[in-house]
């Protein structure tokens, strides 16, 4: 063809009828997103995700700086688009700022998206499966499993036991090996407690609950698997997953 000749051709516009999920997810995290494409992938709804900016180390001053860029992150989300619920990414960060002021800065931009995070998720989960009693188990440090740890007790849920990795770093907490994880729970004492809550978006637990359940006889809920059930069900879907713990299976 020796000039440009188009050929129009004739689209068929169809809009999608899946719910549409977006996902807030720190610069830093390696795990979040892969684990909504495991529990997700022959769900019928649409992932969006964006990154916010985050810095490591893990504590509460580098938690603040993200309340700044909700909003505008949000608003990236498909922009001019409705998305049904926005899923803001991060366990403890959503305690350093708050699950209402994360709610406020997304429905600036999202007004009429619902909201939801790993921690508010991790309660609804906890009531669902009629937990009371719990051990805990991070990656973080000290000085914010002390967060954790109070936010779990002013939501009136009893703290048996809290074990932690100590990590400060996002790339260190993906690649804690799920030997080693399992492993370590083993020898957390959960004879006294209803289930585990193995906290953090960024820790890679996901593909090994149902196992580790199913080893120690107990529940296990962790960030993820609880952000990703709430998102399914506040948009309608109560389908069950197999593989990936008695939450999804309920």
């Amino acid at each position: 063809m020796s000039t440009f000749v188009q050929n129009d051709l004739k689209a068929e516009i169809v809009k999608t009828a899946n719910p549409k999920i977006g996902v807030i997810v720190l610069s830093t995290d390696f795990t979040i997103e892969q684990d909504y494409r495991s529990i997700c992938h022959q769900i019928p709804v649409d992932i969006f995700v964006n990154r916010i900016p985050f810095e490591n180390p893990l504590n509460h001053e580098n938690y603040l700086k993200m309340a700044n860029y909700i909003s505008d992150v949000s608003e990236q989300i498909l922009p001019s688009q409705h998305i049904d619920i926005i899923a803001y990414g991060c366990t403890s960060g959503t305690i350093a700022i708050g699950s209402k002021k994360i709610k406020e800065e997304i429905n600036k931009t999202k007004p009429n998206a619902k909201v939801t995070t790993p921690i508010t998720a991790a309660l609804k989960a906890f009531k669902y499966l009629g937990l009371k009693n719990i051990a805990v188990l991070t990656p973080y440090p000290k000085d914010v499993n002390v967060t954790v740890y109070n936010y779990l007790n002013d939501n009136n849920f009893n703290v048996e036991s809290f074990s932690s990795f100590n990590l400060e770093y996002d790339s260190e907490i993906a690649q804690v090996s799920l030997d080693s994880l399992e492993k370590e729970i083993t020898k957390i004492d959960l004879s006294k407690v209803d289930g585990l809550f193995v906290s953090c978006t960024a820790l890679k637990i996901v593909d090994v609950l149902d196992k580790i359940e199913k080893k120690l006889n107990t529940i296990v809920i962790s960030s993820n698997q609880a952000i990703i059930w709430d998102c399914l069900r506040s948009v309608g879907i109560d389908k069950k997953i197999d593989g990936y713990g008695k939450l999804f299976a309920i």
